[in-house]
């Protein structure tokens, strides 16, 4: 089918002086070993063109590179000009294609891996034959771009609050095996970002937490695990996006620390990272006054991505940014300019910019102009190409059906993830001893609450998963979606479902000052029967709620979170997890109801 036409070996045949450029000997391709003079003949017999198009990594609709769907069509057309992913490669020769669910690029994990290899031979095809690399948002946790069948292993506040460095790594190591199985080689994860602000609207749980040390130890790890499995980790977003209420999607943050605060807050886990030996970095479109008093965001920043991140830290991987699509980046310039302005700055990939047309040509105008010299272009595609040929990309491009079939989604896989969820769940209240629950003497119960939108499209509903898992331990659960922002006719309906019940389980999500959510756990607390509420997102949910008599974290709502949190309110796992931020008083966040490190066991 899909598999490998035209053949590796006819493939390899015709690239031949390409992989002798790239890697010499037999090496894994998490290992290979690069070969600096053959990589710059190679780039010295690039055209310009072909330069500028190895700075991109594009979005791209459709599940196959050379027959998506129409309508995939009729929308590549309309944002790109091009009708394929192939013809992206031939008109553009783009460096990178980053993988979205909503672009319809990850349905299944065998459509996924034929899209990729698909690429590839475009790749190939073009007149100086180059393997892309290919990159995704696969944090887990909340942002998951591929779901199941492939492993969803707990997010990163997750894993700050099971704090185990080994489970990080080994997350972060079947999560790439995975990926690379796929043919997905560059991972924009682990976030860096120390989420000091509980306010945060865009990073949140996306963070390990708001301990620097803590959060610079868990990026370390998954970083390694990442990138011994042979992708590219990310860290992200530089210089730190932690203290923000602003969401740099739709308007561009100010974070008000001094350079001190900066050094101690947000610098730690990007110099682990770059100890760890990190690929790649992704900047941030946020302004810090004290890094650089013009105000530019950090994308578009020489103070901040030239002067700190590659001559203060020392570090000389590539600089990928944050989408250019996003407001942040876009308040300040126009898109003509804001590719130009980044490569100038010291960036190396430049990320989804909303008008390829625009960016592209804006950027070999820049170069024809003389504003951005072919020396330092060249640059960065050295950098570009030696990470790919790091990765074994110009060895062998292409993934097998017989690699998916073995690694993703495996056994053994789904277990380790079941394994490292359950040290997560974290149990922050337990009035007299509610918890765990028995299901002799409280056989009956009610699921209600929120039910986000799944992260990858493929798990949930959190209250059918939450009711099914207390099933599946021998309660007897019903469960009853009553939404983020419950109506009174859906409360009503809650109380009058809690009848009878021995025990009712609220899934919360968000929880603020004026949320119904509030008003549906006070009904259910009034009518005498014990709650137990389930924090699907943020911890922080439980400084808004009250009368509750048992309140437990998961930091997601994927359903391995949910599953491990029913193990744990059943009893047939510990509570381990401890909190990796603290949680302030609703109308009084000076007080800290429960600090880094609390969590209460049985």
């Amino acid at each position: 089918m899909h598999d490998r036409a035209p053949s590796r070996r006819s493939l390899l045949t015709a690239t031949a002086a390409l992989a002798a450029a790239a890697t010499t000997g037999a090496v894994t391709p998490a290992t290979a070993a690069i070969d600096h003079d053959r990589l710059r003949r190679l780039l010295s017999r690039m055209s310009l063109e072909e330069k500028v198009g190895q700075l991109f990594v594009m979005r791209v609709y459709g599940h196959s590179a050379t027959a998506p769907d129409q309508a995939d069509i009729d929308a590549n057309l309309k944002e790109i000009g091009v009708r394929t992913a192939a013809e992206l490669v031939a008109r553009y020769h783009v460096g990178g294609i980053i993988y979205f669910a909503w672009a319809h690029n990850t349905r299944d994990p065998h459509q996924i891996a034929a899209l990729s290899n698909g690429i590839q031979r475009a790749g190939l095809a073009q007149p100086t034959p180059l393997p892309l690399l290919i990159s995704t948002d696969q944090e887990h946790g909340i942002v998951a771009r591929v779901g199941e069948p492939a492993t969803l292993v707990p997010g990163a506040m997750a894993l700050g609050a099971g704090g185990s460095h080994a489970d990080a790594r080994k997350a972060a190591r079947i999560a790439g095996a995975e990926l690379a199985a796929l043919g997905i080689r560059q991972n924009y994860a682990p976030v860096a970002d120390v989420n000091v602000n509980p306010a945060n609207p865009v990073i949140g749980v996306r963070s390990f937490g708001a301990d620097p040390r803590a959060v610079a130890g868990l990026v370390a790890a998954q970083v390694r695990g990442y990138q011994s499995a042979g992708v590219a980790a990310t860290s992200k977003h530089f210089p730190g996006h932690g203290d923000t209420e602003t969401d740099s999607h739709y308007g561009l943050p100010k974070i008000g620390h001094t350079r001190e605060q900066w050094a101690e807050l947000d610098a730690p886990p990007f110099e682990s990272a770059i100890a760890a030996g990190i690929d790649s970095i992704m900047t941030a479109h946020i302004v810090v006054p004290a890094l650089d008093p013009s105000e530019d965001p950090a994308t578009l920043s020489r103070p901040i991505l030239t002067g700190i991140l590659r001559e203060q830290l020392g570090y000389d991987g590539v600089v990928v940014t944050d989408s250019l699509g996003m407001q942040g980046v876009r308040t300040k310039y126009g898109d003509d300019r804001v590719p130009v302005l980044a490569l100038k700055a010291g960036v190396d990939q430049l990320l989804n910019p909303p008008h390829l047309d625009i960016a592209w040509n804006a950027v070999l105008k820049a170069v024809k102009d003389g504003e951005i010299t072919e020396e330092r272009l060249d640059e960065s595609i050295l950098r570009i190409l030696r990470l790919k040929a790091k990765l074994g990309l110009f060895r062998d491009p292409y993934v097998s059906d017989r690699d998916v079939d073995r690694t993703v989604g495996t056994r053994a896989h789904l277990a380790a993830a079941d394994r490292i969820a359950e040290s997560t769940t974290t149990l922050l209240r337990n009035d007299g001893g509610l918890l765990p629950l028995d299901r002799r003497r409280q056989p009956n119960l009610l699921v209600v609450g929120a039910d986000p939108a799944s992260p990858s499209g493929t798990t949930g509903p959190p209250t059918a998963t939450l009711a099914q898992a207390f099933t599946d331990l021998g309660f007897t659960a019903t469960a009853l979606s009553t939404g983020t922002a419950p109506g009174t006719a859906k409360i009503d309906q809650a109380v009058a479902a809690s009848a009878g019940k021995d025990v009712v389980v609220v899934g919360t999500y968000n929880v603020t000052a004026g949320s119904a959510q509030r008003v549906l756990v006070a009904r259910l607390v009034a009518t005498g029967v014990p709650v137990v509420t389930v924090a699907l997102r943020n911890p922080y949910d439980i400084a808004q709620l009250t009368g509750q008599a048992a309140t437990v974290a998961t930091y997601s709502w994927t359903d391995v979170e949910l599953r491990a949190a029913a193990r744990v309110i059943a009893g047939r796992a510990e509570p381990r997890g401890r909190l990796p931020v603290p949680v302030q008083r609703a109308d009084d966040p000076a007080q800290v109801l429960y600090p880094i490190g609390y969590g209460l066991t049985y």
